[in-house]
């Protein structure tokens, strides 16, 4: 649905939006979180193990990393980082936090779709909630592979397939339930009521496209928030008591192949 409109300039307004309601005035408490934290039950990085075991000294590219506090999370732990990002509120708020942290790496303003960074550079893409949600599968992908060096690994978090399949239409209501709409030709979505576009994939066409670009899938995780886990206050499309059922969240690993 919309075709014709162009998702890259919708989901910059959707973010400066997010940035002025929420991600600017949280970006503190994230930067100085000691840990690292996926999704929007914030579920340690230890309990799942998506990561490789000491990312010091790796070359990391993050694909949409808004205000980049999970790029500061692995900046304390010796990684060299990269944030890519196409809107600008969210940059400036990550270029704040660099201010008052001490904790610098570079950003670069520009879509998943389209990153002006060389071929083979990194040792690790990395998207949570960012271009792996928000940018077209079929561009930002390609771009992935294009950056990682041969060997290189992917890891990105995005909503679960029971999310867009039981979500309502309205996106100020709760994920329920019932299947609402079809799991054959799931892609492009704009929910009522929202600015930008995101973009939802079933396990076999994340599959396929991953290995048409060069990657072999090595871990699937989908994640189940804890027993003391708290329902989300701003990303409030699903609840915990839900998502102890069924995976509201995956992350996806897969490495490039040699």
């Amino acid at each position: 649905m919309h075709e014709d409109v162009d998702s890259i300039a919708a989901n910059i307004e959707e973010w400066t939006e997010a940035n002025a309601e929420h991600t600017d005035a949280n970006a503190g408490r994230a930067w100085q979180h000691p840990g690292i934290l996926w999704g929007v039950f914030a579920i340690p990085e230890a309990e799942i193990g998506a990561l490789p075991s000491s990312v010091d000294g790796l070359d990391v590219v993050e694909l949409g990393c808004g205000t980049a506090y999970f790029g500061s999370w692995l900046a304390r732990r010796g990684a060299r980082v990269t944030g890519v990002d196409p809107t600008p509120a969210q940059l400036d708020t990550a270029r704040r936090m660099m201010a008052q942290t001490g904790i610098e790496f570079p950003l670069v303003e520009a879509a998943g779709e389209a990153v002006p960074l060389p071929d083979a550079s990194f040792d690790l893409a990395l998207s949570e909630y960012g271009a792996s949600l928000w940018a077209d599968p079929s561009k930002w992908i390609p771009e992935a592979a294009r950056l990682l060096r041969p060997g290189g690994l992917l890891v990105f978090l995005t909503n679960a397939t029971l999310v867009y399949l039981t979500a309502p239409a309205d996106s100020d209501q709760m994920v329920g339930t019932e299947l609402l709409r079809d799991l054959f030709g799931m892609y492009r979505i704009q929910w009522d009521g929202a600015i930008g576009f995101e973009y939802h994939l079933s396990h076999g066409d994340w599959i396929a496209l991953l290995r048409r670009h060069g990657f072999e899938v090595e871990a699937l995780h989908e994640l189940r928030p804890g027993d003391t886990a708290e329902n989300p206050s701003y990303y409030d499309f699903v609840d915990v008591e839900w998502a102890q059922k069924w995976p509201a969240e995956e992350i996806w690993v897969a490495r490039k192949r040699a």
